[in-house]
């Protein structure tokens, strides 16, 4: 089973390295920047990529299992 990814908006501080790390597995809401999942079970091969943002997130608010 692919890896699940959970992020917790009320975390979040829009800072944007998860959408810089993986754009196409992260985006930001327009009205306040707030983390969403494009892909909540990204391909094998964007996993790296979602490890990175959750390493850069400021905030803890990415988890990735």
């Amino acid at each position: 089973m692919l890896p699940n990814i959970e992020v917790d908006t009320e975390v979040c501080v829009g800072a944007g390295q998860c959408v810089l790390a993986a754009p196409g597995v992260f985006d930001q809401r327009v009205e306040d920047g707030i983390v969403r999942v494009v892909q909540k079970r990204p391909p094998n091969e964007e996993q790296s990529a979602v490890q990175e943002a959750v390493h850069l997130c400021p905030s803890g608010a990415i988890t990735f299992r």
